[in-house]
């Protein structure tokens, strides 16, 4: 197989469209890293240096911290002070559906929850509106009339001018682009999980399109989020579970996770990345990417070198076919979506 070119660190970051909305092909996701337990320095570091790199794309939620609400209150200082003259030329986007505080109201898709959590995260970004609102989850108690018409309604008044679906399946998506018609909301986007790992929106679904397909069909974008698998596609776990990782520390990635059959698959993508001249993140990313109908893929970051490193994906060629066949019998599906079963009917 060939070797690509890998570009440098200061290689422009490609910009894709979703109709009206233009994403960088790499946008900075905002969920880990972006809490209390991380100096506000180091968070800004971070963000400033992937704005200047072409990172327009900033994405949030109600949750994101901890404590919920910690990133939305970081990016807020940051917009009143660093980013105050680049508003507009920034997508800032937040969503609603996880639990952001106690009681009834405090997640999943009702109307009264989400419009709460909306205004109380434009409070704390201090700004109108954001440029996505996104219903974070399918909620199979609450009519998909009242969450879509929630955020029909957040739209209208200008909260925001965009509205999304995130964690949908194939079906769901299919529903709440029905209901979005008929309330006259053209949903712009799609936010699933989707890695090497995790290849559940390649599925079909009861009429044989995948969530892929519907989202291609319907010119609805789709923002890859976790391409990395929650760092178990980084060299972090090539060797076991280091102290103080995610793994070891317990939260999203589960230890069970890292069976000796998944890691004996990431050893062989690392080292097909490694024959092509990539890092492992690298060629997680690019992969996902490889799809057109992927807008725009959602990394996260400690450093800025580990930014860096992960942005260079965005600007290489496509990859090479030999490359995409060894690496189709490693990507595996190895039971990572911890979000499918607490969202939506897969």
């Amino acid at each position: 197989m060939s070797v690509p070119p890998v570009p440098g660190p200061a290689a422009p970051v490609p910009v894709r469209r979703a109709g009206g909305l233009a994403l960088p092909a790499v946008s900075l996701g905002l969920w880990q890293n972006f809490g209390d337990g991380t100096p506000f320095a180091d968070q800004r570091r971070v963000v400033l240096h992937a704005v200047d790199r072409g990172v327009f794309h900033l994405d949030l939620a109600n949750n994101y911290g901890p404590p919920p609400g910690a990133a939305e209150t970081t990016v807020g200082r940051l917009l009143a002070t660093d980013l105050r003259a680049h508003r507009d030329t920034l997508v800032v986007t937040t969503k609603a559906g996880y639990r952001g505080w106690p009681g009834p109201y405090g997640e999943h898709g009702s109307r009264k929850g989400l419009l709460a959590s909306l205004d109380a995260s434009l409070g704390r970004l201090g700004t109108d509106h954001v440029d996505v609102f996104w219903s974070h989850r399918f909620d199979p108690r609450t009519p998909l009339e009242e969450t879509i018409g929630a955020l029909a309604d957040a739209v209208r008044r200008g909260k925001a001018r965009h509205a999304g679906i995130s964690s949908y399946s194939a079906r769901r998506t299919t529903e709440a682009l029905a209901v979005a018609d008929g309330l006259g909301l053209p949903l712009a986007l799609h936010q699933p999980s989707y890695s090497l790992l995790n290849r559940w929106v390649e599925r079909p679904g009861p009429d044989g399109r995948s969530l892929l397909d519907v989202c291609g069909d319907a010119g609805l974008g789709v923002v890859a989020f976790s391409p990395l698998a929650q760092g178990m596609l980084t060299d972090r776990y090539l060797d076991g579970v280091p102290a103080g990782s995610r793994a070891a520390r317990g939260g999203p990635l589960q230890r069970a996770w890292l069976t000796p059959e998944t890691l004996a698959h990431v050893r062989a993508l690392d080292a097909l990345a490694r024959g092509a001249g990539l890092t492992l993140p690298q060629l997680a990313v690019a992969w996902v990417l490889r799809d057109a109908r992927v807008t725009s893929v959602l990394v996260g970051a400690r450093t800025t070198d580990q930014l860096d490193g992960t942005l260079a994906a965005a600007a290489l060629p496509p990859l090479d076919d030999d490359l995409l066949v060894a690496v189709e019998r490693h990507a595996v599906d190895a039971g990572i979506n911890l979000w499918g079963s607490r969202s939506s009917d897969l």
